[in-house]
């Protein structure tokens, strides 16, 4: 009896070293979440735990049963918070100034304090290329960014000839993609296609009325912006409609739109990988029948500048307040592009998160409220939405990052409440990483002041 009480004594011993040889002791150079909720963004299950970042990256997610010395550590406290990927704006704007310029950083900040830690610039500028490389580097606060080339369309590229020139010149310049724009004639279209193929750089944006929809899908865009041409594509060959007399991304082809050929249209997307960025906080807010002083009044206008918040009153003004405008005719456009957002995450290729910004009403950063709002509406649950904005554009760029696994660049967001119960909640973050780099709420509500402030 007595050999055998020593024995369990020795075992329990054992059993004491092994626990302590086995916990983690945390070191100066790591930041720990410390007990998160964490949002697993593909399934949507939540699991409490430990998030530790060393660098850029996750380096170790410890579940809250295990032992963990924090002395050392940066302790970022998560009791109670949620913890999930940043969003991706698909759809953004970049200044065309040099990068310490302030409009740039305060828009690469405005983009942060909403929980964007990436960005995809849509118009580009030379300007953009190494501000690209300054924010790969970590020299500046920024998101990360992918540009776009300048724009090619019916000016810039009126010729075969100039199409091709212009493709070469900025593949060889290092620009992530190619923006086309409308106004490109067919003959144009191809050999920009077949130069983009020549010289591995793939095109993305607009569809001009003159290349068509169908056209467009079955030639190579690695994604279709506002969803442009999709309305236009609904309209029967029997209808004999002029191209160019769409109005405002196939407004005036709303009562010959057939929604019942929305299928063929997803179809072919899907069959040639084409994504779809909807951007559709415009045609909600812009292009729309809420008047622009309520607009105007709004809170997060105050880190626009007065000049700017004047242009955008003036545009949406001259905009919908044309003859052609109706509001009953605006909401059956709307109804059909809603019922193209919805088709096109189910059955296409899918969706990217993107709302045009800024654009007009649109400011960096809280305009991707609108968006989910927008996709919300459509029929996509909470967390597909968020999945446009993380999984989605991981996959599409091949990127590490858009979930949180051990490995990935730690771009997170720290929420007060769940998301997935409401997307309201992904407002006002605690704050925000970006590939390491902590913004506390501190730091966003100082800075958001100060570029308030400034616009007064």
């Amino acid at each position: 009896m007595k050999s055998h009480l020593i024995n369990l004594f020795l075992i329990a011993i054992l059993f004491s070293c092994s626990a302590k040889k086995d916990s983690y002791v945390l070191t100066a150079d790591q930041i720990v979440f410390k007990e998160v909720n964490v949002i697993d963004v593909k399934t949507g299950s939540i699991s409490p735990a430990h998030v530790i970042v060393k660098g850029k990256e996750i380096e170790q997610i410890i579940p809250l049963d295990e032992e963990v010395d924090f002395a050392e550590a940066r302790v970022i406290e998560g009791k109670g918070n949620y913890l999930l990927p940043g969003l991706a704006e698909m759809h953004a704007h970049i200044p065309d100034k040099a990068w310490d310029d302030p409009l740039v950083q305060e828009t690469l900040f405005l983009y942060l304090s909403n929980g964007i830690t990436t960005i995809r610039g849509m118009l580009g500028n030379e300007l953009h290329l190494p501000l690209r490389e300054k924010a790969a580097n970590q020299e500046i606060l920024s998101p990360r960014i992918y540009t776009s080339s300048p724009s090619l369309n019916g000016n810039t590229v009126p010729t075969p000839e100039e199409a091709r020139e212009k493709v070469k010149k900025y593949a060889e310049a290092g620009y992530d993609f190619l923006k086309l724009h409308p106004g490109i004639r067919k003959h144009v279209f191809d050999t920009i296609v077949a130069a983009s193929s020549e010289y591995g750089i793939p095109f993305a944006g607009h569809v001009s009325n003159l290349v068509r929809i169908r056209h467009a899908l079955t030639n190579g865009y690695q994604t279709i912006d506002h969803a442009d041409g999709y309305i236009e594509g609904l309209v029967p060959e029997s209808a004999g409609i002029n191209p160019t007399e769409n109005g405002f991304f196939g407004y005036n082809f709303t009562d010959l739109a057939d929604p019942n050929t929305i299928s063929e249209l997803v179809a072919l997307s899907k069959e040639n990988k084409v994504w779809v960025v909807p951007t559709q906080s415009l045609f909600e807010r812009w292009f729309s029948p809420i008047p622009a002083e309520e607009l105007v009044a709004q809170k997060e206008m105050q880190y626009m500048s007065p000049q700017t918040r004047e242009n955008w009153v003036n545009s949406k003004n001259n905009l919908t307040k044309a003859d052609n405008f109706d509001e009953a005719k605006w909401k059956q456009f709307n109804q059909i592009r809603y019922q193209l957002i919805k088709a096109l995450h189910e059955d296409g290729q899918g969706l990217l998160m993107g709302s045009d910004a800024p654009q007009v009403f649109n400011v960096p950063g809280f305009s991707i409220h609108h968006e989910m709002q927008g996709m919300l509406t459509a029929g996509l649950r909470p967390l597909e939405i968020l999945q446009t904005g993380t999984l989605n554009p991981a996959l599409y760029f091949d990127g590490n990052f858009g979930d949180i696994e051990v490995g990935m660049e730690a771009d997170l967001i720290l929420l007060r409440e769940n998301p997935l119960e409401d997307l309201n909640h992904m407002k006002n973050p605690l704050g925000v990483m970006a590939r390491g780099q902590w913004i506390d709420k501190k730091m966003i509500k100082e800075k958001l002041s100060q570029i308030a402030n400034k616009h007064k």
